[in-house]
């Protein structure tokens, strides 16, 4: 399995980004780890429109959800049975969303992988994980746009550029995760109120719309610990491949409109 992901998603994308940091004229490892998650992020555009499509309308569902759960919460059996045939009438799947994101953490984990290993080796890039007709740049300009060190992680205890730089792209990624999620929370919202009365709302508050609101804060809390323990260039690539998802799910919105 491991020889799998290192042969189709590990090395391509390792030589993909040494390759856009060889054709740059001013060999900055920051905007190579732009333009390669630009590059990922668009491959993946069919999967993440079926994950936000699916997502959507599993929250557009939750209410009639709810009122089936209600019904049967004495049969679990029989529940069972009635949401079945309720995602079978309404054509949903609640699963249908776990695939894309799947294949997205599979992405993560080899940035994650390319950005670690590089960092590693002394900022040198790995021979052999170069295909055989690659160049290999050696030692890499680990500076983004000279101020952030895109191998270091986040040290409270230095006032540096670098630091600095690197925490507010952190906070930058954090923001822009509260309001993707943000996004993905409105428009089902906007639907839910139209439909229910003043005196109904609290009492439509389901585990799953708590669970979406806990999101809410708790993607950005992540985001914010995953920037500052890991090294600067795995929050740039988070950072970026957030504002994509921003932009594509802004788009599909005004399809829809």
């Amino acid at each position: 399995m491991m020889f799998l992901f290192d042969e189709l998603v590990y090395r391509p994308i390792y030589n993909l980004l040494i390759f856009i940091y060889n054709v740059l004229p001013f060999h900055d490892f920051g905007v190579s780890i732009i333009l390669v998650t630009v590059i990922i992020k668009f491959l993946l555009v069919p999967l993440s429109k079926k994950q936000i499509e699916s997502q959507k309308r599993m929250q557009e569902l939750q209410p009639k959800i709810k009122e089936i759960q209600d019904r049967h919460k004495n049969d679990k059996e029989k529940q069972s049975r009635a949401l079945m045939e309720f995602y079978k009438e309404n054509k949903a799947n609640p699963f249908s969303g776990c695939l894309p994101m799947i294949f997205q953490l599979v992405f993560l984990i080899a940035i994650y992988r390319v950005l670690f290993n590089i960092s590693q080796n002394g900022l040198r890039v790995n021979a052999s994980d170069l295909y055989a007709f690659m160049h290999n740049p050696g030692q890499i300009n680990h500076l983004f746009l000279g101020l952030m060190d895109l191998s270091s992680v986040v040290d409270f205890k230095i006032a540096s550029v670098s630091n600095v730089a690197h925490i507010i792209v952190v906070i930058m990624a954090a923001a822009a995760q509260y309001f993707q999620t943000k996004m993905l929370m409105a428009t089902n919202k906007k639907k839910h109120e139209e439909k229910e009365s003043n005196d109904k709302k609290e009492k439509e508050q389901d585990f799953a719309q708590i669970m979406s609101k806990q999101m809410l804060y708790l993607a950005p809390v992540m985001t914010l610990f995953i920037g500052i323990k890991f090294p600067a260039g795995l929050a740039l690539y988070w950072l970026v491949s957030t504002l994509f998802m921003i932009i594509q799910q802004g788009r599909l919105e005004k399809k829809k409109i």
